[in-house]
């Protein structure tokens, strides 16, 4: 089953929407609207009945509820009837007591950094949290922001493709169909969460003919026909909305 994402313009590309129950990466540069399409794709489920989570890692829930009411979603009233839900999974940990304990604990000493360490939010816990709004609300439609704020149990590069591995196929048996957001710097270094995905999507934010330009990109989208050519991005009171090929 296809389930329509509410931007407008993009469904079209995609043969009506995207299957049910699958992970997506969505990944671009700063600035170049992952947050809104994550947002966008929600309200449009939520306004159908489906509950949508937006499990944060990085910026506080309610500067995001505050941006993204700027457009006509009707975020406030999705809130108010539990349909739209935002979970804050980034560290807990204030700035204060342990930032001046750490001036009196020496190189050697690492009960301090590891208990401050213990905060980052790891694939697994990343994961239970999730589980539970999952569990409890029903949730339907699901956007996390961002993969790219895990933080890993161990430095080896091996062993963080496996970890990753696992943490996209538990995503895959909760039932959602799952947004990840990214951060993306280089649009040629492709990642793990992006081979283990069913889906992978680009937004760009360039220097195009002397003006900085928006544009979306469908990289890989298994089971739906689609090209990977460049499409213009626009913003207006309702979001996100694709337009034509980029010349």
């Amino acid at each position: 089953m296809r389930i329509p994402t509410g931007i407008e313009g993009f469904d079209e590309l995609v043969q009506g929407g995207l299957l049910s129950e699958r992970v997506y990466v969505l990944s671009g540069p700063p600035g170049s609207g992952k947050t809104t399409f994550g947002v966008q794709f929600l309200a449009s489920g939520a306004a159908r009945g489906d509950v949508g989570l937006y499990a944060t890692l990085l910026e506080c829930p309610q500067n995001i509820i505050n941006d993204m009411s700027n457009y006509s979603l009707n975020i406030p009233a999705l809130i108010k009837g539990q349909k739209l839900l935002f979970a804050d999974l980034g560290p807990r940990m204030e700035y204060g007591y342990m930032d001046e304990l750490n001036e009196f604990i020496t190189p050697d000493y690492n009960v301090g950094r590891a208990s401050m360490e213990s905060e980052a939010p790891s694939p697994s816990m990343v994961f239970k949290e999730i589980a539970a709004y999952v569990s409890e609300y029903d949730v339907k439609r699901l956007v996390i922001d961002s993969v790219s704020a895990i933080r890993f149990t161990t430095n080896d590069f091996s062993l963080q493709e496996k970890e990753m591995s696992r943490f996209i196929r538990n995503l895959k048996k909760l039932g959602c169909t799952t947004v990840l957001l990214s951060e993306m710097t280089d649009p040629t270094a492709y990642s793990t969460e992006q081979f283990a995905a069913h889906g992978v999507i680009f937004m760009h934010n360039f220097l195009y003919d002397k003006t900085m330009t928006r544009a979306i990109q469908l990289i890989k989208v298994r089971g739906t026909k689609h090209d990977c050519n460049m499409r213009a991005v626009s913003f207006s009171e309702r979001g996100l909305k694709v337009e034509g090929y980029l010349e």
